[in-house]
């Protein structure tokens, strides 16, 4: 069973910037080094000793210093004659490296782990992806006729429990205008479409702490999810499986699912 800006210059910090190093050991090499990074990415083009010291505001000599430190250690490329500069491929070897064991992922597993040893279905945790919710963790059920659903699936935002728990993490002005950029498919009868009736229902749901779904997305299937945070992360946590035995569980399995949010994300 299935259901389907530019960044600011760092070079000379504010006065808040000064008591912010002060207070938590800032290394101003570190932060002009990861913004020179992201200049690069917003200009997606070479660029000379000059314009990185524009860009980041820093005299020639510190930018000096800073690029061919970079360069010396594999991370920058340098054209041979005209002395212009960019990322090599070191840096996404690096992050790719890192993404392997995004601590998302752990976080994730732990948390369905937790949820789906406890209530005996099956538990995902999801991020929003745009218009839709992608999945980035599962543990499946223990009952023979369950919900499957792998990392990395994608399903609609406004037509499951936790996509209806992230768009209760979303400004009101921003997520109106994501209900309303275009006109919301109904997958079944019980689909949601009206953006002004799922917005009153997630203010409602949002009261009492968790988010429901029944039918919405696939018939036959049914969910309860709460939303959370993780880092910089919104992400919701939830129980799916079978509208029969899912919908007629919630008065236990709701207390679980609140009890594993509080363990999991805290307060």
């Amino acid at each position: 069973m299935t259901e389907a800006g530019a960044p600011r210059k760092p070079g000379r910090p504010s006065n808040g910037d000064s008591r912010a190093a002060k207070g938590n050991a800032t290394v101003p090499a570190a932060v002009r080094a990861m913004a020179m990074f992201e200049i690069f990415a917003r200009e997606q083009r070479e660029l000379t000793k000059s314009d990185v010291a524009r860009m980041l505001d820093l005299p020639e000599s510190s930018t000096s210093d800073l690029l061919n430190t970079l360069y010396s250690i594999g991370y920058l490329s340098r054209t041979p004659t005209t002395r212009r500069y960019y990322p090599t491929g070191r840096l996404l070897s690096v992050a790719s490296d890192v993404a392997v064991n995004d601590p998302l992922l752990a976080f994730g597993a732990e948390a369905c782990g937790l949820l789906s040893q406890r209530t005996g279905e099956t538990s995902s945790l999801s991020t929003r992806a745009d218009a839709s919710i992608k999945i980035i963790a599962v543990s499946q059920g223990r009952h023979r006729l369950r919900y499957v659903v792998n990392p990395g699936d994608s399903f609609s935002i406004h037509g499951t429990a936790q996509g209806k728990a992230l768009l209760s993490t979303m400004p009101d002005d921003e997520r109106g205008r994501l209900l309303r950029l275009k006109a919301l498919p109904r997958m079944t009868p019980n689909t949601r479409v009206e953006p002004l009736e799922i917005e009153q229902h997630i203010e409602e749901s949002k009261k009492r702490g968790w988010f429901a779904s029944r039918d919405e997305g696939t018939v036959g299937v049914s969910s309860f999810a709460l939303a959370g945070r993780v880092g910089l992360h919104d992400v919701s946590l939830g129980i799916i499986g079978p509208t029969e035995r899912i919908a007629g569980d919630g008065d236990r399995l709701v207390p679980i699912l609140l009890e594993v949010g509080e363990a999991v994300f805290g307060d």
